[in-house]
């Protein structure tokens, strides 16, 4: 598939800190097969934060969606918390902290992030996702 051809992938996760090194694997595998290797360690430390922070912050299940279209990459998760994510602090505020530091490396490490809340079949969440040029 050419590298400009866009896609989509989404993975359901249980509420479940497995589920954390699953969708890190799996999004490996998902830019590796398109070629997208140059791109793989940052978006898997994104990947990392924004699934660990849902599967930690809420009590439902969760998703990783990964999509390329016109040479960005979008990682997202989804949750059932309606409520908007915390504000990121400066990473230079945070990065010798254990936790809270997930969105302010977010913020550092890709080019855009913003969060939207959800509405489906009556259940409320909201997703959290952030871009990466591939240049």
């Amino acid at each position: 598939m050419p590298e400009n051809e866009p896609w989509e992938y989404t993975l359901y996760i249980p509420n479940d800190p497995r589920a954390v090194t699953i969708s890190r694997r799996t999004l490996r595998l998902i830019l590796t097969m398109h070629g997208l290797l140059r791109v793989a360690d940052t978006a898997e430390l994104l990947a990392t934060e924004l699934v660990s922070n849902a599967v930690r912050h809420t009590k439902g299940p969760a998703g990783l969606r990964v999509r390329w279209s016109a040479g960005v990459l979008r990682i997202g998760a989804w949750d059932t918390d309606p409520a908007p994510p915390e504000p990121p602090a400066p990473l230079e505020q945070v990065v010798g902290l254990e936790e809270g530091r997930g969105l302010a490396l977010v913020r550092a490490c890709a080019d855009l992030w913003g969060w939207q809340p959800l509405s489906r079949e009556g259940n409320r969440g909201k997703y959290v996702w952030c871009d990466l040029a591939a240049a």
